[in-house]
C-alpha cells in the first residue's frame, strides 16, 4: 500500500516540478494545481489514517486487496492530473476539462471506498465521525456528478477550493488531536 501511495505522491510532485521547470511549455492552471494540492493532502491523509488498520484484528486477503484497490484508485487520480503527454492540449485547464469525467468518476468512487474503509476499521471508528460523515459523503458524490457534466470553471474552482478547506478542517478536527 505504501508503494502505491508513494507512486501517487511521486506523480504529483514530478508533475509540479515539470511545471516549475518548463512553465511556458504547458500553461499551468490554478484550479488544476489546487486539485493537485487536494490530492496530495488526501494521499498523506490516507497514509496516516491507514495506521488505524492496526485495530483490525481479523485480516483476510479480501480486506487487504480492498485497501490496495483503494490506494490504486488514489494513484489513478494522480495519474489523471499529470498525463504522460500533453501534446493534444493547450494547457492543464484544457486537459483537465477534457478528462473531468474520468477524474470525477474516480473521485466519487474513492468516496464510496472511504465509507467501506472506515467501516472496516470498526464501529467505534465509524461512529467517531458522527452524522457529519454520512452527510458529507452524499454531498461530495453529488458534486462529483455535477463536475462530470459541467465545464463551468467557476463551479470547478469553488468545488476544489471548498473541498481543500474542508479537508484541512477534517484533518485538524479528527486527526490532529493527541
Amino acid at each position: 500500500m505504501g508503494m502505491v501511495i508513494g507512486l501517487g505522491v511521486t506523480t504529483l510532485l514530478s508533475g509540479v516540478a515539470r511545471i516549475v521547470q518548463h512553465p511556458t511549455q504547458y500553461r499551468p492552471d490554478w484550479v488544476h494545481l489546487t486539485w493537485v494540492a487536494s490530492l496530495l493532502l488526501a494521499l498523506v491523509h490516507f497514509w496516516w489514517w491507514q495506521f488505524g488498520l492496526y485495530a483490525v484484528t481479523h485480516w483476510s486477503f479480501g480486506t487487504y486487496a480492498f485497501v490496495i484497490s483503494y490506494a490504486i484508485v488514489l494513484f489513478l487520480l494522480c495519474a489523471l492530473l499529470f498525463p504522460a503527454s500533453m501534446a493534444d492540449y493547450a494547457g492543464y485547464r484544457d486537459y483537465f476539462l477534457a478528462r473531468r469525467a474520468w477524474f470525477f468518476a474516480l473521485l466519487a468512487f474513492s468516496y464510496l471506498l472511504d465509507v467501506i474503509d472506515t467501516w472496516i476499521k470498526g464501529d467505534a471508528h465509524f461512529a467517531r465521525f458522527g452524522r457529519e460523515y454520512m452527510i458529507r459523503t452524499p454531498i461530495l458524490l453529488v458534486l462529483c456528478m455535477v463536475a462530470i457534466k459541467t465545464r463551468n470553471m467557476r463551479f470547478h474552482a469553488l468545488f476544489v477550493t471548498m473541498l481543500l478547506l474542508y479537508q484541512i478542517s477534517w484533518v485538524v478536527r479528527f486527526f490532529d488531536n493527541p
